[in-house]
Formats: structure tokens, C-alpha cells, sequence
């Protein structure tokens, strides 16, 4: 199963930074048992939080050259509150560096003004095809899918302009 928690972009501003919202529902099934007597997002699903609001920033940045996004390695992750259902967990996830094949961000949560999480980690891209031949079809196919989900996210739109013309 994969759980997308990305529910929407705020704002972004290649190849700067990204501000995305994870809004948490009561019918996500992993809070049946996470913790069933007080249900709370999963301290790993806020950091996949980070780690998805941050592969889209790499993905625009890089005209979605790569079909294969993936945490290489997270540090110095800090939780300091929960995020139980009807709260919106906003993640800004920050470049430290995006490379051709590596990235690296920091990034934090936050439910209102109160900090939730922080970590920093590192990305790896790459596509399928470098492993196979065979698989170039398939990094086509997930890379449409890639840009048909951002534009469901609202990407297009949370582009600030400034960004566009190299002003960030």
C-alpha cells in the first residue's frame, strides 16, 4: 500500500522551497491502529510527509526528469508534538542542495504555529531504465502519472512567478 500524503501544494518556488499540507482525516486507515484509543499521525508518515513535499520541489526543479524519487538517508529528525484527526500538518521542506542524481533538504511540520516535526534527510533520483533497458516505457508512463498528480495537487497554480523568472 502506499499512502499519498500530500493533499495539496501551498507554494513553490523552485529550486528554493516548498510549502505542502497534509490534512488528517479520522477515515485514514492507519490511525485504526495508530493508536486506536488516541489516533495520531505516525511519526514515519510525517516524515514521508516531508520526504513527498520535497520530491515534488526536486521533480519541477528538474522538469521531472527522474521517475524514481527515494529517501537515501533522514538525520537529525525531532518530534515534538502529535497530529491527531481534523488538524493540517503543513510541511515547508527547504533546499539545501539538488543535484543530478542527489538532493538534500531540511525541512519541518507544523500544525498552526506550533512545530511538530523536523529532519533533515537526502533524496536519490533516478529512473528505471538504468537498471534495465527495458524499462524505459514504464519511466514514460510514471512520469505522466507524476505530472498529472501535480496538477491535481495544485502545482500550476502554488508556482510563484518570481520563481519563474529566476528572482527567488
Amino acid at each position: 500500500m502506499k499512502f499519498i500524503l500530500v493533499d495539496r501544494i501551498i507554494a513553490l518556488e523552485p529550486p528554493r522551497r516548498i510549502v505542502a499540507a497534509k490534512s488528517l482525516s479520522l477515515a485514514e486507515e492507519y490511525l485504526a491502529d495508530h493508536f486506536p484509543t488516541f489516533p495520531v499521525l505516525p511519526g514515519v508518515l510525517m516524515l514521508e510527509a516531508m520526504v513527498q513535499s520535497a520530491a515534488w520541489l526536486v521533480r519541477v526543479t528538474q522538469d521531472f526528469a527522474h521517475s524514481m524519487i527515494v529517501l537515501e538517508e533522514a538525520k537529525n529528525i525531532s518530534y515534538k508534538s502529535f497530529v491527531p484527526p481534523g488538524r493540517t500538518l503543513e510541511v515547508t521542506a527547504e533546499v539545501v542542495e539538488i543535484g543530478d542524481r542527489t538532493s538534500e533538504f531540511k525541512a519541518f511540520g507544523r500544525c498552526q504555529d506550533e512545530e511538530i516535526v523536523k529532519a533533515r534527510f537526502k533524496l536519490r533520483h533516478y529512473n528505471l531504465v538504468e537498471t534495465d533497458p527495458g524499462l524505459a516505457d514504464i519511466d514514460r508512463r510514471l512520469v505522466s502519472d507524476l505530472r498529472r498528480k501535480f496538477e491535481l495537487l495544485g502545482g500550476p497554480a502554488a508556482i510563484r512567478p518570481t520563481a519563474l523568472a529566476g528572482n527567488v
